[in-house]
């Protein structure tokens, strides 16, 4: 019995042990699910499907690779905000970061009157007091403000050329501000005249390296015109302005359409300041529909005086009408001095003064002055104008000439002064300018300046023809001229080198000189600079010598100030021979430079030759079907 009951003890705690231990592993399993379970739902949900969750009885595994290390910790930090922060076990790894993307190097460059700044991130190896002593050196006595900060990374392909050209080009921007980045250069200036901006854009047009690009954003001022002038005349062979002005363009637009309407041929008018009224255009508009409603005759405006002379054959009546419609129109600032010139029965007689100017520069004086002291006056000034060894003066002293006729003679002779050739002629009546220039705008100058010197009610006409070939802009060589002037150079001396290099012997210097001087004369011109060597050694040796020779061609060149921009060096090696390999004469002939100037979309025929076979054998060249050359 004592047995049964012990026996009984027994089995009911081995019963309780058991069930204990199942009961305790199935809430092991439980709280691992639920864990598991928990962090993997709230992971999905913030997007991190990558990690992976593995529970290990109280503790939870995480596992995978973060994209980065803020995303594993936010997946830290997730975790545990489902089960105790303890019990995470972090197993992730973090995937590897790329290189950090270099900066971008840039500078602002900004100068005036006050001085010069510069701002910006440049690479290391920039040359930093090369830089500033640049900027030194261009702001002169000015102060230089440096805020330039450097990064130590490789500078980006065309940042050395972009600041190169920018440093250049800020010598001749006193007023402008310059953004420089790898591969563009942007310039805002403004310039003090039209012309100076033109020329100021062809320059930095043809000083621009290959590979930059440019922006260019240049102003120019309107100019100061004193006395505000606007000159119109209709004659037997039209109608057109020898001078015009406006102060706006709405203005402009008016004066231009009333001109036309009068019978002009694309009339030019200036925009400019020094209006004398806000009402300039109602008394230029008015005055030319009057010039019109006559027929003939001029009229002149300088700031608020108008002078209308009507042609001889007008009639009374149709004047006094026409006039009178005028006079009541004008704005009330304006003072209108009206001539109808009598019909003279008899021819009149030469003109009381003369002076003419040949295209050679000769000057010569003839009719009537005042006095000695005028007769030595206009000797003075003509030859301080157009220098003493070319003046001829044949003049001769007559009482009876007007109070003025100083004035008037002198104002003539500065108006021819103004003129490639031509002729001046004064009478107690009026004065007339005839000739040739190259200045576009020389008609408008001219009136403006008559106008100025003569005063009001003076009669004046200037009869100016503006010629292309005089203008010192449009007269440039053209490429053809160029292409002969670099002809007759190179026929007469070779460009040599130092046996086996690229280094240029000596003795070819000066023909790089003369080059060099035809090319800066010539503008841009599409140029390429072609090496040849002979056919001895292996050819992967003559080609890389021919570049080379060519590359030191091109250098040479920018060495005396030949803007490049446009020119390319391209080795051949022993390609082409101009004559036979088997010889030495015909191997030396082979080593040379040529000078193509490329002719794009135009085919070459069997005619076309090169320079140097022309000067030395007429022989033809059809290596380059859409080039033109000029050979060394």
């Amino acid at each position: 019995m004592r047995l049964s009951s012990m026996l009984t003890i027994v089995l009911t705690f081995a019963a309780a042990a058991v069930i204990s231990l199942v009961a305790a592993s199935f809430s092991v399993s439980l709280i691992e699910d639920s864990s598991e379970i928990g962090v993997r739902d709230a992971l999905d949900d913030k997007g991190m499907t990558w990690a992976e969750v593995e529970a290990n009885g109280l503790q939870v595994s995480l596992s995978g690779i973060a994209p980065t290390e803020a995303v594993r910790f936010s997946a830290l930090t997730t975790a545990g905000s489902v089960v105790d922060a303890a019990r995470v076990i972090d197993d992730m790894g973090v995937a590897a970061q790329e290189a950090l993307a270099p900066p971008k190097f840039s500078i602002e460059i900004l100068r005036n009157d006050s001085g010069l700044s510069v701002i910006g991130l440049i690479p290391t190896s920039t040359d930093r007091d090369y830089v500033t002593a640049r900027f030194t050196t261009l702001a002169g006595s000015t102060e230089v403000t440096d805020l330039l900060e450097t990064a130590d990374y490789p500078a980006p392909e065309g940042w050395q050329r972009a600041m190169e050209f920018a440093l250049s080009a800020m010598s001749s921007l006193p007023r402008a501000k310059v953004s420089v980045d790898a591969d563009r250069v942007a310039i805002t200036a403004i310039t003090d005249s039209a012309s100076e901006k033109t020329r100021l854009e062809q320059d930095l047009q043809r000083m621009v390296p290959s590979g930059i690009a440019l922006d260019l954003d240049i102003a120019a001022p309107r100019p100061v015109i004193t006395p505000f002038t606007m000159r119109f005349q209709i004659t037997d062979e039209g109608a057109s302005f020898d001078a015009c002005s406006a102060d706006t363009e709405a203005t402009l637009a008016r004066i231009v359409g009333a001109a036309e309407a009068a019978g002009a041929v694309d009339p030019r008018c200036t925009v400019g300041l020094g209006v004398p009224s806000q009402r300039w255009g109602d008394a230029v508009t008015a005055s030319i529909e009057a010039l019109g409603a006559l027929g003939k005759g001029s009229v002149t405006i300088a700031d608020a005086d108008i002078t209308l002379v009507a042609s001889e054959q007008t009639s009374q009546s149709d004047f006094d009408r026409i006039i009178g419609e005028l006079e009541n129109e004008l704005p009330e600032v304006f003072a209108l001095n009206a001539k109808l010139p009598k019909p003279q029965d008899a021819e009149e007689g030469p003109p009381e003064f003369t002076a003419t100017l040949s295209p050679e520069g000769q000057v010569q004086l003839r009719g009537r002055v005042n006095d000695d002291a005028l007769r030595e006056l206009t000797t003075s000034f003509a030859k301080a104008r157009f220098g003493s060894d070319r003046v001829y003066t044949a003049t001769r002293i007559v009482d009876d000439l007007p109070p003025d006729w100083a004035t008037r003679v002198l104002a003539g002779l500065e108006a021819l002064g103004q003129l490639s050739n031509g002729a001046v002629s004064v009478s107690p009546e009026t004065l007339l300018l005839t000739g040739n220039t190259g200045n576009p705008d020389a008609s408008t100058e001219i009136a403006a300046l008559l106008a100025g010197k003569l005063g009001e009610g003076a009669a004046f006409d200037v009869n100016v023809t503006y010629q292309e070939k005089l203008d010192p802009v449009l007269g440039l060589p053209t490429p053809d001229e160029c292409e002969a002037e670099i002809g007759a150079i190179v026929a007469a001396g070779k460009i040599n080198f130092e046996p086996g290099s690229a280094t240029i012997d000596a003795s070819a210097l000066g023909t790089m000189d003369d080059i060099a001087q035809v090319l800066t004369r010539c503008g841009e011109l599409q140029l390429e600079i072609q090496g040849y060597t002979d056919s001895q050694g292996r050819e992967e040796m003559n080609l890389a010598l021919s570049q080379s020779r060519a590359e030191s061609v091109l250098n040479e060149l920018r060495a005396r100030r030949v803007v490049t921009s446009t020119f390319k060096a391209v080795g051949y090696g022993e390609e082409s021979p101009v004559a036979d390999n088997d010889t030495e004469a015909g191997r030396e002939a082979n080593r040379r430079i040529e000078f193509r100037l490329i002719r794009p979309e135009t085919v070459a025929t069997p005619d076309e030759t090169t320079l140097e076979n022309a000067a030395q054998s007429g022989d033809t060249d059809t290596d380059a079907p859409t080039e033109e050359s000029v050979t060394e």
